[in-house]
């Protein structure tokens, strides 16, 4: 082990000595990765510990081995420091996250000693969930936008989630020619300029949720791409990462009054001069705008992606359709022609 490691980890936690307890994962494209240490001698069992090393040469998965994914991906743990450094202390035990024990820079090398989930009662990973423990984490999303609604991003990126278009302009190069590549900038405004900005968790994925046991309680990780942003984008992001398109189609309003019934709930316990019915109103029709600006990302990222379906296909028309009917947003799209 890494001596520089191994004293950030024995000073963040009194332990007297440590010993590997496994690789959790790696990091995207080969940026380093999370482990699992052992504790001997602490109050603490375990710590995990995120341990970002610039690789030799980029490995992108899909083949984005770019300047600017690299860059891109630099950026996103600056801005994960910055998140546990001066935000993640706002989050509550109903928007669970890990506590961080220790951030260290040492050249090009970023280390986040951080809680052990697993230890804490969040042990379990789920790739399929019911309905719920899907309605768990929208309202983990429901109070994590409630708690910074109206929030400057300071430290983190000024337009949140990891697909937004003005970091993501290779893709949208590479897209094929139509009406969705031509929508693309005025899906984007829409979401920026909507009322009501919050914080979004940028990647809020199933697999970046944690579970207890029972399936009653959840924690969220990986906070890479938090920033400002409608909450309509991590809920789209997060419901088309547990369903199919059959089951999209036919629980998508039962899953948003979940969400809409817990922000109520949210608001008023933060933000009570905020009229939930009016973040309601102007988000609920932003759900199919956030879903097809992420299929627009998808089909120039990955276009055989399986996320990639008609009911995708039907609400990006349909959205396309309304920005075409709306005088404003038809000329900034027929001018892109």
């Amino acid at each position: 082990m890494d001596s520089y490691v191994r004293r950030i980890i024995l000073n963040a936690t009194s332990a007297d000595d440590l010993f590997e307890g496994g690789s959790i994962q790696s990091l995207w494209s080969g940026y380093g990765s999370i482990d699992r240490y052992g504790l001997i001698g602490s109050k603490l069992n375990t710590v995990v510990v995120k341990h970002v090393r610039l690789p030799d040469q980029s490995r992108h998965p899909r083949g984005w081995n770019t300047d600017r994914s690299h860059q891109r991906k630099l950026h996103s743990y600056q801005v994960e420091t910055a998140w546990y450094e001066h935000w993640a202390a706002r989050c509550d035990d109903h928007c669970r996250i890990p506590h961080c024990l220790a951030l260290e820079h040492h050249d090009d090398e970023v280390l986040m000693v951080l809680e052990d989930l697993d230890g804490s009662g969040y042990p379990a990973r789920k790739g399929s969930v019911t309905e719920a423990e899907m309605i768990r984490c929208l309202s983990w999303l429901a109070h994590f936008h409630a708690t910074f609604m109206d929030e400057k991003p300071e430290g983190l990126w000024d337009i949140g989630t990891y697909w937004h278009l003005d970091t993501r302009p290779d893709e949208l190069a590479t897209m094929e020619e139509g009406e969705l590549k031509q929508a693309a900038e005025v899906l984007d405004r829409t979401l920026n300029e909507a009322p009501f900005q919050t914080f979004v968790h940028g990647d809020a994925k199933l697999a970046n949720f944690c579970f207890s046991p029972d399936g009653t309680q959840v924690a969220a990780v990986d906070f890479q791409y938090v920033g400002s942003g409608c909450g309509m984008k991590d809920v789209a992001y997060f419901i088309g990462s547990c369903l199919n398109e059959h089951e999209c189609e036919h629980r998508e309003e039962s899953l948003l009054n979940a969400y809409f019934a817990v922000l109520k709930q949210a608001l008023a316990l933060h933000h009570p001069r905020i009229d939930a019915a009016a973040v309601e109103a102007v988000w609920r029709p932003l759900y199919s705008v956030a879903w097809t600006d992420f299929y627009r990302f998808l089909k120039g990222w990955s276009p055989g992606h399986w996320k990639i379906h008609s009911y995708s296909e039907r609400l990006a028309h349909e959205v396309v359709s309304q920005l075409q009917d709306t005088p404003c947003s038809s000329a900034m799209i027929n001018s892109t022609n």
